[in-house]
């Protein structure tokens, strides 16, 4: 497939500076270096320089770097690149990641310097939610090599050695939970010597993402004053990134920044649920006219600012909110004809963009911003309508493998920085569960195959902890947030560990024969489909009742047994009513958490409930989708009642208002509203099922595989429906016309073009 072909090339040359196309290998003969003068207990960015003397023209010049900590290079005063965050994060001791740039047109003639500055970043500053920092190091360095090549194809190299330099820079701090503070008044001076470092090169790989690029721009839509007299400004979208201030002042003028998602009841700043992080940008003026501060190594999840500090009157012109995210290409659009839905699909792709930085995180704002793996498993079909994310998770999932135990552990945050925790059922399954929708997706045997190792050990790993075919130990989140009123009336949505646990078994398994089909592998086929049949009996004997009622009788129970197909073919229609009452017992809402939600309308759609499918989409009030969207929302919440009805927070131990799990209804609405679905790896053949309901009079979406870009479109009128579809050349499509009612008109096979059905 063409975007297969052209996923190898990973990144594309990109003038002026930019990334360029990445060589696999680098002959490394720089060294790694470190500020001779500085200690572990030195936070402030360190300036690394050199200067040096090209004596002809120069032909092309590539620029080969990578840090312990984040870097951020300039050439002869320009900055290298338009990427940030680099190198990003990998699993570092056994994968750092270098970058390759094109830095031909900032060389010249004669004297050139070259200053790289290493902030703190994932590697040394503070990470995950104990307050741990130097996790990987205490110290940053820098690895870079200069490859020029002159016009008559003479070539010279500019190593980072002990020749080099080092100074404190302006940023006196930097830590991506706490902020930055930014001294305008120091200027580099006051150069000391460097120290090679030995550190070695055998983790060094090739970029295999696309880099953190900036995105949108937002201005203020509201300058206020609070209850409690705090200057606040409302940019209107939570967002991850950070705010571009301009500002006059006297030197020593200090400006305070501090960033917030929601305001409390009362109208106030509101920073609780922030927990340890400070999340604040503190920059001293240089007195010297206007100056514009922004941050270098860090970002903040935010919607609101409260400033404090600033030297005269807070101006929309002077602030600029910027959305930070890895710069995935967009893939999928969806709207219909019920504005709170369309609100939704705004919510969920935020979520995304805000949680998408190199790493799929659960939020960006408090003090955990972590990789976790049960969130990004819930979510990647969505994710990958969305935005194309092949490359963006085949790099994640290396670090997954990566991080995986001796024993088959898949650690429960990746990269692991919990220092091995990991094995609970719906987190670990990532293993099996990504690799296997990223090949169904994309159509990539190979990155199947790279992944297959992982797979089998995880499925292996279960095995050798299950007795009589039962996985009934360790730890697991379990259904995570569901549904709990707090009242013993029998409404506590509380699912059984061990029989989600079960249920994650066989899913993992499956997906597992799946792969070995693909992949040739027969006697692996043999093997794990003998012990899926074990593993499924031993769910009918022990949570199973004669009657067809699940132990736990709960929404995820269901849900997970009937979309992993753990009940035999006859029992599951009575399963499925078995769910349908349960969303009546509770008045026509969910009760779903992390691992029940993103099946639950697939499982009534499949089973002839999309009624009730689209009852629970369009609910509005609590515990639903829209309840969000009705409070003001503009991300996926955490929790379904982050704000309560009566204003109020949820406990803000964990109460994230940027949290994308939840936005896996969008695989549903891309899937079953707009009826878009790939019938064979790749999109190589297309299905257009469109299942219409919940009030709405049009649907329209749309997606952009590796032939082209799939459109799905319907309208309602005077109750007939007309369906218009566009079918990308080399594909073919199955097209299911249905009636305004949803029932099956007639089905048509077409080829590549784009066609109108209707009664």
């Amino acid at each position: 497939m063409l975007r297969n072909l052209l996923s190898l090339l990973l990144l594309i040359v990109v003038c002026n500076g930019g990334l360029a196309q990445l060589r696999s290998s680098v002959n490394w003969k720089a060294r790694w270096i470190e500020a001779a003068n500085a200690d572990a207990a030195m936070r402030a960015a360190q300036c690394f320089q050199k200067n040096f003397e090209t004596g002809k023209k120069i032909k092309s010049a590539t620029l080969y770097i990578t840090s312990r900590g984040l870097y951020e290079a300039h050439i002869n005063g320009m900055r290298v690149g338009d990427a940030y965050l680099t190198p990003g994060w990998t699993s570092y001791r056994k994968r750092l990641q270098y970058q390759q740039y094109d830095v031909t047109t900032m060389l010249k003639k004669g004297g050139n310097t070259i200053d790289v500055t290493i902030g703190d970043g994932w590697y040394r500053g503070h990470i995950g939610f104990d307050g741990q920092k130097n996790y990987y190091g205490d110290k940053t360095a820098l690895l870079c090599q200069l490859e020029i090549i002159y016009s008559n194809n003479e070539r010279t190299v500019i190593i980072s050695d002990g020749s080099w330099k080092a100074a404190q820079t302006p940023v006196l701090s930097s830590d991506l939970y706490n902020g930055e503070t930014i001294d305008a008044r120091v200027h580099l001076q006051n150069w000391t010597s460097v120290k090679e470092a030995a550190y070695g090169f055998d983790n060094l790989i090739p970029t295999e993402n696309e880099p953190i690029r900036k995105h949108e721009t937002f201005k203020p839509v509201k300058i206020l004053t609070t209850p409690k007299g705090e200057k606040v400004i409302d940019f209107g979208q939570n967002l991850s990134g950070w705010v571009i201030v301009k500002a006059s002042g006297h030197a020593g003028s200090t400006i305070t920044i501090q960033h917030a998602e929601v305001l409390d009841k009362e109208g106030n700043f509101y920073t609780a649920n922030l927990r340890s992080a400070k999340a604040t940008a503190t920059y001293i003026l240089a007195g010297e006219g206007e100056e514009t501060f922004e941050p270098h190594f860090t970002f903040y999840g935010f919607r609101y600012i409260k400033v404090e500090g600033y030297p005269g009157e807070l101006k929309p012109e002077n602030f600029t909110a910027v959305a930070l995210y890895s710069d995935m290409e967009p893939t999928g659009t969806f709207e219909c004809s019920n504005s709170l839905l369309n609100q939704l699909q705004h919510n969920i792709q935020w979520g995304q963009r805000g949680n998408f930085l190199d790493v799929p995180t659960d939020c960006p704002q408090r003090d955990e911003r972590l990789g976790w793996t049960g969130d990004a498993q819930a979510f990647f079909r969505t994710a990958a309508y969305n935005f194309n994310v092949n490359d963006f998770f085949r790099k994640w999932m290396k670090d997954v493998e990566a991080d995986q135990l001796a024993n088959g552990v898949i650690t429960s945050v990746v990269p692991d920085v919990l220092n091995g925790f990991g094995g609970s059922s719906g987190w670990a399954d990532v293993a099996t569960i990504i690799p296997w929708q990223q090949y169904e997706i994309y159509g990539d045997a190979a990155t199947l195959a790279a992944q297959y190792s992982m797979m089998k050990k995880w499925v292996d790993y279960i095995q050798l902890q299950s007795k009589n075919d039962l996985w009934q130990s360790g730890f697991h989140f379990g259904d995570w947030l569901s549904y709990r009123p707090g009242n013993d009336d029998g409404t506590e949505a509380v699912t059984d560990k061990f029989l989600i646990a079960q249920c994650f078994w066989a899913h993992s398994t499956q997906n597992l024969i799946n792969a070995a089909k693909v992949l040739g592998k027969a006697d692996d086929v043999r093997s794990y489909e003998a012990m899926l049949s074990r593993i499924k009996a031993a769910f009918m004997k022990e949570y199973v009742t004669p009657n067809g009622r699940l132990m736990s009788n709960t929404q995820t129970a269901y849900v997970l047994a009937l979309h992993f197909d753990m009940l035999p073919e006859d029992r599951r229609a009575v399963a499925a009513g078995f769910l349908a009452d349960n969303i009546k017992l509770y008045r026509n809402h969910l009760t779903t958490g992390f691992l029940g939600t993103p099946y639950l309308c697939h499982v009534l759609s499949r089973f002839g409930y999309n009624d009730v499918a689209y009852t629970l989409l369009v609910q509005e009030t609590f515990p639903s989708w829209l309840y969000p969207v009705k409070m003001g929302a503009t991300t996926i919440w955490e929790r379904w009642d982050g704000i309560k009805p009566d204003g109020s927070f949820q406990t803000p131990v964990m109460n994230s208002f940027n949290h994308y799990a939840y936005g896996a209804i969008g695989d549903w609405m891309y899937r079953n509203i707009a009826g878009i679905q790939s019938l064979e790896p790749g999109y190589k053949k297309i299905r257009i099922q469109p299942l219409p309901g919940g009030g709405l009079t049009w649907a329209k979406g749309s997606y952009k595989c590796g032939y082209g870009t799939i459109v799905s479109e319907w309208h309602i009128q005077n109750n007939k429906l007309t369906l218009t579809v566009e079918i990308p050349a080399g594909t073919n499509a199955e097209v299911y016309v249905p009636t305004a009612d949803g029932k099956l008109l007639e089905k048509k096979d077409v080829g590549p073009g784009r066609y109108t059905f209707g009664e």
